[in-house]
């Protein structure tokens, strides 16, 4: 929206910044921290006055004694704030006639809805596993289908999303996959991504963290992919207008650092299934935008090994009746492991940032 400011540098010569995505996602990143810092207070007074406090799902799971009573009194539901946040910042500074704006923000907004559902049975409803979960699944799986769908009517995409690319490598491994197939592997990347967000989102500020890092990184990629020189010179595919998802994915940036300063020990506020399944969902769909899904893998890797964590501990037990981790997901098994909170969280941060710029690696390493 801001973009046409730009058009009035006859009278002012600096306004032409406005016409430079650099320049507006720097606009978006810092627009969302300051509306994130602005309105978490009122957020907070809000959640606690609605008494937004979720269920714990670990509550008769795991001992007493490694259950906070203290995080039993803490709102759920701030993810509100993010995906607010996120909107409004991108809605903003992004092009209004980008295409791939408006899709990603629908994306965000109704895997927002589908967490806020969740988090609503249950707060209201007092049910610890909230929706079900085959609906939820369901839900998320409309989205994501619609989302990858309508990137591949576009004429910039369309092409790109029935080839498969591999990090470090120049030339698409697999190229004129079936359109279904191509829908439903983007689709799969898009779900497993909310959902991988969703089961990190365990320890405070824990996913806002490491979601930071993964959207920084894409934000480089959709850049990169976005100018016609950068992405000849590194052997990406160009895909035109996609450097306006820079300014969503800097939203993301912004956004998560300004609640992580709510969010961080001891928190004040959780997330929700309202912010993870929107971040993990808008991150995935980036990832399948510049043909870097696989490299998630990498980038997203401290949410990779906590879904992998989940998926190990119910096949071992369902198949020899023995547990591999002590509790899952992953940051648990630690927290039994004697480390604190703060510890188990700024380590995951530090990995989270270790897999980012191995991510970005493939960049260059071609």
């Amino acid at each position: 929206m801001l973009q046409y400011i730009s058009d009035f540098d006859v009278y002012f010569g600096p306004l032409r910044l406005f016409q430079y995505v650099t320049f507006r996602a720097g606009g978006a990143f810092f627009t969302a921290i300051i509306l994130s810092m602005l309105f978490g207070p009122y957020t907070i007074r809000a959640l606690r006055r609605l008494q937004t406090v979720a269920p714990s799902r670990l509550k008769g799971l795991v001992p007493e004694e490694y259950l906070d009573s203290r995080k039993d009194k803490v709102p759920s539901m701030g993810g509100v704030l993010i995906v607010l946040t996120i909107f409004l910042s991108t809605i903003l500074w992004a092009s209004s006639t980008n295409e791939m704006v408006w899709i990603f923000s629908g994306v965000l907004l109704l895997l927002g809805a589908v967490g806020f559902a969740d988090d609503y049975a249950k707060v209201a409803l007092k049910r610890r596993d909230g929706i079900p979960g085959r609906l939820k699944l369901l839900l998320q799986i409309a989205v994501a289908v619609l989302a990858v769908y309508l990137l591949d009517l576009m004429p910039a995409t369309g092409g790109l999303l029935r080839e498969i690319y591999l990090p470090f490598l120049k030339n698409p491994v697999l190229t004129g996959l079936p359109l279904l197939l191509a829908i439903s592997l983007g689709a799969l990347v898009v779900v497993s991504s909310s959902n991988a967000v969703n089961l990190t989102d365990g320890k405070d500020g824990l996913a806002a963290g490491c979601s930071i890092f993964c959207s920084l990184a894409y934000a480089v990629f959709a850049y990169m992919c976005g100018h016609r020189i950068f992405a000849g010179y590194l052997n990406i595919p160009f895909i035109s207008g996609s450097s306006e998802v820079v300014v969503f994915a800097m939203a993301i940036c912004g956004a998560c650092i300004g609640f992580l300063w709510f969010n961080c020990h001891p928190a004040s506020m959780f997330m929700g299934d309202t912010g993870s399944l929107a971040l993990g969902g808008s991150i995935g769909l980036i990832a399948v935008l510049v043909r870097q899904e696989l490299n998630l893998v990498v980038i997203g890797g401290v949410f990779v090994i906590e879904a992998l964590s989940v998926i190990i501990q119910v096949a071992s037990f369902k198949l020899t009746g023995r547990r591999v981790f002590l509790c899952s997901p992953l940051h648990h098994h630690f927290e039994r492991k004697g480390w604190t909170e703060t510890q188990i969280v700024v380590r995951f941060w530090i990995l989270a940032g270790i897999f980012a710029i191995l991510g970005m690696a493939a960049l260059k390493i071609r």
